[in-house]
């Protein structure tokens, strides 16, 4: 019998240890070559593993389990013959598994319904209530006959009435409505290692937060002018991301600080702009990078930002495309926060945060007027840049956003859209 052990591969330069989080066959399946049988998460991201050859798998880690690189987490017969029909008990196996489970919540509710008539009935035990004590217990769905009366004639009181709708811990159960269950689940190695460094991120850089706001209405005028005709020339849609991430570009080439790192001692300046974009993903929050994003213009942005975001929702991200960057763009505004302070994504040293867009009242050459407006905020490592360059790259980014066809595209926004 030929056995081939298979071991983990080094996902990345610096990555010494994965987590199984997901074993996609069972033990004593029949694999084919490349195709893939597990999820490892590592602090980075979430690869697929293939398998090296085809033949019967025996399993040697659980999910769940942390495995150093080059570790061996299953083995696999390579002379074992593909069993006739195999696919067939694999499709009929879950159903097999889900008919006990769809009935299970029936079997744990139907007594539920049972338990709620016993508080129904009001037979005092002790006393009445009083008015406000009747109130209380009204509002909470109890009965007074569940509550000991520490008023004259074992009358219950306001207090006695509020006491038993917020009982103690071991208290009487009866009082308590409601699910009262907890659940435990451990953290993934990329959970775990992100909450890891920002928390390092609050506790080793002097990290403030500067803010403005931006005038969105030429950039609703260009999307509305020229989305259809962008998008059946370049083949993507004309989005926010390609304006700010052209805005940042301009403004750190303006203050070359906000695009520098600290290491050690030493201040690290970048001559490329190579902007993180974050985005939102099953396993979390992940930051592919724009390499040269300075040399982009408004469709290859919007196509490569549309690429990076489907792989990562895919769960197909790469640990190089996630290596490096650096300045960070998120946008919190498509889950709807009006403002917020961004954290830094080290080693960098700053991160612009956008947020939602809302119709608000602003002066123009003294007059009130409607406009489609935006906060934005910068976060920033004060150890390396000044409140005058943060300032100030804040501005630049505002002065282009406001006002897109003089400052980026050199007043003519045909050409500068690449129509």
């Amino acid at each position: 019998m030929s056995v081939l052990e298979m071991k983990v591969p080094s996902p990345g330069e610096s990555i010494t240890e994965v987590e199984i989080a997901t074993w996609l066959v069972k033990d004593g399946d029949y694999v084919e070559k490349d195709q893939p049988i597990a999820e490892v998460d590592s602090d980075k991201a979430t690869l697929e593993l293939p398998a090296e050859q085809s033949g019967v798998i025996t399993l040697k880690a659980e999910e769940g389990d942390v495995v150093q690189v080059g570790q061996v987490v299953c083995l696999i017969d390579v002379d074992a013959a593909k069993p006739a029909g195999s696919a067939a008990p694999a499709a009929e196996t879950p159903k097999q598994e889900e008919a006990p489970k769809a009935a299970e919540p029936t079997k744990q509710e139907a007594p539920k319904p049972a338990a709620q008539p016993a508080a129904a009935t009001q037979t005092y035990a002790t006393g009445a209530p009083s008015p406000a004590a009747k109130k209380i217990l009204d509002e909470k769905g109890m009965d007074a006959s569940q509550v000991s009366g520490s008023g004259r004639d074992g009358r219950i009181t306001k207090s006695d009435a509020e006491l038993a709708a917020v009982p103690a811990l071991g208290g009487n159960p009866v009082t308590a409505t409601g699910s009262r269950s907890t659940t435990t689940t451990k953290l993934s190695v990329l959970r775990r290692k992100i909450a890891q460094r920002l928390v390092s991120v609050k506790n080793e850089t002097a990290m403030l937060t500067t803010f403005n706001e931006v005038d969105m209405s030429e950039i609703f005028r260009l999307r509305k002018q020229y989305k259809e005709e962008f998008a059946q020339r370049h083949g993507v849609g004309l989005g926010f991301m390609s304006f700010f991430t052209k805005a940042v570009t301009r403004a750190l080439q303006m203050y070359p600080d906000v695009n520098a790192s600290i290491d050690g001692d030493f201040k690290v300046n970048y001559d490329f702009c190579d902007i993180s974009i974050a985005v939102s993903g099953p396993k979390g929050l992940m930051v592919p990078v724009l390499r040269n994003a300075e040399n982009m213009s408004f469709a290859s942005v919007e196509a490569n930002i549309k690429d990076l975001a489907t792989k990562v929702r895919d769960g197909k991200i790469t640990v190089d495309e996630m290596t490096g960057g650096t300045f960070t763009i998120t946008n919190g505004g498509t889950f709807g926060s009006m403002m917020s302070t961004p954290i830094i994504n080290p080693p960098q040293s700053a991160i612009l945060g956008m947020h939602n867009i809302i119709q608000r009242p602003v002066a123009v050459d003294g007059q009130v007027v409607i406009r489609p407006m935006m906060y934005v905020a910068m976060s920033y490592d004060h150890r390396i840049i000044d409140g005058k360059e943060s300032v100030g790259f804040l501005v630049a980014v505002k002065e282009a956003i406001d006002n897109p066809v003089a400052i980026l595209m050199n007043g003519d926004e045909r050409k500068g859209l690449g129509l």
